[in-house]
């Protein structure tokens, strides 16, 4: 009895794959479950598992595109190889395959995890471990980027790990990201290493080309055939050297030989002026939050009334405060006094003053909220993250130095959770840090404003008739005009001015 088996559907979207390569030869005996082939598509590799056990006969040979559903094989169940069996192993190769863990036919899938209520895709930013290396239940195996956060991904088995996306693919949850055989007793011994990884190394240790060398990936070939490229002229940085994707997207095309001008008959011509320094450029895939944070930023230019207002801070109260009590303060509360304390707290006070600047818009109904969840722009290493201090409107001035503190170093260190970045009523963005003189910052969906603070720089201003030079700093309140009036933003932010240009108002309330 013979089983065909056909391409199967790896993706709502992927219509033909292509075969990357055989890891049985045509009459070979194989084992259910047994990976056979690689497949790839234009957003991943997958491997190709026997459905049965019997001889295999090939229809479709490397390299060959083939439609979704088309045959692939066919196993002859319960047929005899027609090429000679591999030879049995000896004792001492028995017992060094037992010495280590044993195969147990087992696949263990790994899909995608739910990782927070509105994310429906994550990003593979990298493998921990290689294909084909050996791991252990809830060993760190992957890290996987959301357009929130960064999650580290546990091996679900223990045994031999199989990739199945690569680093950068975009999966939606639930989708497949890798496999496990599973082993049992421990790492399997060297002399009993998955045979379906030996194809490749055989390939890789002598240097010999093979089917994957120089040749494009689907998604690849179509990116090569929109800009005009000869595939000859691109360096394959893939498997056995495949040209991937980003070989194509990173590829120019060589520039023509210009052609040769005629002699000049009275005088030479001028030689064309010399170019000098580096002219190469790179592309790089955005990140998944980087998409995020383009589609939101450009959400809210197009669905606000967004207005910014301006005023200016004399800061040299708060800095003499700072002065004068600095020392005092870290010794006693193991923290530095920073502007942050002063501003959070200032802006709890005028948000309870003015709520509709600490409200929102749902549908057709606003809503007021009596606490202050305050969000805080961080530059982390992979772009601005927003965590929410909670509650500042009870917090003193230690408690809220201690939360910027540790949610600044959980961000730079992508350790934020998804309920530390969500729930903000009100943002405040300090642009002052990198030199920004002034900004008109966005808004922080679904909040209705956001407060920017600028750098501080010594000015001649007017006071009682005379010219004083004091430290300044502009600030910017950006706001949803649908929701927030000019009166209100006006007010608000001049309530801002008062506390922080006399800070003992926020001891006594007033």
């Amino acid at each position: 009895m013979s089983l065909e088996m056909k391409v199967p559907a790896v993706g709502e979207s992927i219509s033909e794959v292509t075969i990357g390569q055989w890891f049985k030869k045509d009459g070979d005996q194989v084992a259910m479950d047994e990976v056979i082939c690689e497949l790839e598509s234009d957003k991943a590799t997958f491997e190709l598992t026997a459905e049965s056990a019997g001889v295999l006969r090939i229809k479709a040979q490397e390299g060959d595109t083939l439609e979704i559903g088309a045959t692939i094989c066919v196993i002859e169940e319960g047929g005899t190889a027609t090429e000679s069996p591999a030879p049995k192993s000896d004792g001492n190769t028995a017992a060094a395959a037992s010495s280590g863990g044993g195969k147990t036919g087992e696949i263990k899938e790994m899909i995608v995890p739910t990782v927070g209520e509105s994310i429906t895709e994550v990003t593979l930013a990298s493998w921990l471990k290689a294909d084909g290396d050996y791991v252990e239940l809830d060993e760190i195996i992957a890290e996987v980027d959301s357009d929130k956060a960064t999650f580290e991904l546990p091996a679900e088995a223990t045994g031999i790990l199989r990739h199945v996306a690569q680093e950068g693919d975009t999966l939606e949850i639930g989708g497949l990201i890798c496999k496990i055989e599973v082993v049992e007793g421990g790492a399997p011994a060297t002399s009993a290493a998955p045979s379906s990884t030996a194809p490749s190394q055989t390939a890789a240790s002598s240097g010999a080309e093979t089917y994957a060398t120089g040749h494009a990936s689907p998604a690849a070939a179509k990116i090569i055939a929109e800009k005009g490229l000869n595939p000859a002229d691109i360096q394959g940085t893939g498997k056995d050297g495949r040209i991937t994707k980003e070989d194509a997207l990173s590829a120019q095309p060589k520039p023509q030989a210009a052609a040769k001008p005629a002699p000049a008959k009275t005088e030479e011509a001028a030689p064309a002026p010399r170019a000098f320094g580096s002219r190469e450029s790179r592309r790089e895939k955005m990140t998944s939050l980087r998409r995020t944070v383009s589609r939101r930023l450009v959400s809210v230019k197009n669905e606000t009334a967004m207005l910014t207002t301006f005023n200016e801070v004399n800061m040299g109260p708060i800095m003499e405060l700072r002065k004068k009590f600095k020392d005092q303060f870290k010794e006693k509360h193991g923290v530095n006094l920073g502007f942050m304390s002063f501003f959070t707290k200032a802006v709890c006070v005028a948000l309870q003053e003015w709520p509709a600047v600490n409200a929102m818009i749902d549908g057709n109904e606003i809503v007021y909220n009596d606490f202050c969840d305050i969000s805080i722009a961080v530059s982390a290493p992979k772009g601005l993250v927003v965590p929410v201090i909670r509650n500042a409107e009870s917090m003193s001035f230690d408690q809220i130095e201690k939360e910027v503190v540790r949610l600044a170093t959980k961000a730079r260190d992508n350790k934020l959770s998804i309920e530390e970045m969500t729930g903000g009523t009100f943002t405040i963005t300090n642009g002052g840090i990198f030199g920004s003189m002034m900004s008109t910052p966005i808004i922080n969906a679904p909040q209705s404003a956001i407060l920017g603070m600028h750098n501080i720089v010594e000015r001649p201003m007017a006071v009682n008739g005379e010219v004083k030079i004091l430290p300044m700093m502009y600030l910017a309140l950006s706001y949803d005009h649908r929701i927030i009036d000019g009166r209100e933003s006006v007010s608000f932010l001049v309530r801002v001015k008062q506390l922080l240009e006399d800070p003992t108002r926020l001891l006594f309330g007033v």
